[in-house]
């Protein structure tokens, strides 16, 4: 969550701010040890908490349709016909290290519990950000900022189905999904599935395969359908975008509960927004904070309390050692920078 932060590009305390109001929103609900509900303030639709689907709706779907709103945009998003459909040479040499490094991190993150092709293409545009020798050129064209989240994407993706499939253990809520559908179905996802039932272990593989190569037939040979949909001029475009998000919203729990919530974080994403706050560490906060609350409880509880429990063992002790590294390193990174510009300014 703290690589989050500083991964982001902007200011690290915007970026912690954003970090603990992701955390406070996970805590809303019930308390998964005691089962007593914490800040609910006796409201029954808060009793469950906040899902993260209306809060990834609005924070990133409602809030760009309302920045979109304020600008003075073109009717049409396309207005010239599709040309050429694969990269130039000099695209590839642009976007291959990209590729390359979206991938490790999409691969990296998608095997990690909290994980997930969101979290995975977060990371990726960041770290592309910080590599880029033209930053400002991100959201207005970079084939970097476009092929290594989406490598990311396809990397976790695919990884996410191994914690699931070797040790029993969804990492995301598409995986869980997954998970639940197939407890429905009387398997049980673990150590002994590919023995158990081997069929439906490489069938997943082979699903992999064969989903690709229909991506592959839906984007090249059918792109001309979908960009029809972008000629469609924004004022319509907008309003339709909002209803869809709205719809499926209230398809959650059937629940209008999930429609106030999805517009209450779209406002504020929008606000948010306006005041230079990225909304990545919130989601990140948000999606890993319960995993880490229930370890970090667990993990008091069998220490008695003692803190001692986290360094004690090498693999833990390195870990945290790692943290403290990284802190350190962006604090001095920012200090050095902060130190130049007033070197530069006087």
């Amino acid at each position: 969550m703290m690589l989050a932060v500083f991964l982001t590009g902007g200011s690290p305390l915007k970026g912690c701010i954003m970090l603990f109001l992701g955390i406070l929103l996970a805590n809303v609900g019930i308390d998964p040890l005691s089962g007593r509900y914490r800040f609910t303030f006796g409201t029954v639709a808060l009793m469950n908490g906040f899902d993260f689907v209306t809060i990834a709706m609005g924070m990133f779907g409602m809030s760009e349709i309302l920045l979109a709103l304020e600008e003075n945009i073109s009717p049409e998003f396309v207005t010239k016909n599709i040309g050429r459909l694969w990269p130039t040479a000099k695209e590839w040499a642009d976007s291959k290290w990209a590729i390359v490094r979206g991938s490790v991190i999409g691969f990296t993150i998608g095997v990690i519990p909290g994980g997930g092709a969101v979290i995975s293409s977060l990371v990726s545009y960041s770290v592309e950000k910080k590599f880029a020798k033209e930053p400002e050129l991100f959201g207005k064209g970079s084939i970097a900022a476009v092929a290594g989240p989406e490598s990311a994407n396809n990397a976790a993706s695919s990884s996410s189905f191994i914690p699931l499939l070797t040790l029993g253990i969804p990492c995301n809520a598409s995986i869980a999904m997954i998970y639940a559908a197939l407890l429905i179905q009387g398997v049980t996802p673990g150590p002994f599935l590919m023995k158990d039932h081997p069929q439906l272990f490489w069938g997943v593989i082979a699903s992999m395969y064969i989903g690709n190569v229909i991506l592959i037939i839906l984007n090249l040979p059918l792109v001309g359908i979908w960009v029809k949909l972008l000629q469609v001029p924004f004022g319509i475009l907008g309003p339709i975008i909002i209803l869809i998000t709205m719809v499926g919203s209230y398809s959650l729990e059937n629940n209008m509960f999930h429609v106030w919530s999805f517009i209450g974080f779209g406002v504020f994403g929008y606000i948010m927004r306006k005041m230079k706050f990225e909304p990545g560490p919130l989601l990140m906060a948000f999606i890993l904070s319960k995993l880490m609350e229930n370890s970090m409880r667990q993990s008091l509880l069998l220490s008695g309390g003692s803190l001692s429990i986290f360094v004690a063992r090498p693999l833990s002790g390195t870990f945290v050692a790692f943290f403290v590294l990284v802190l350190i390193f962006q604090i001095v990174g920012r200090l050095r920078k902060t130190g130049k510009k007033s070197a530069i300014i006087s």
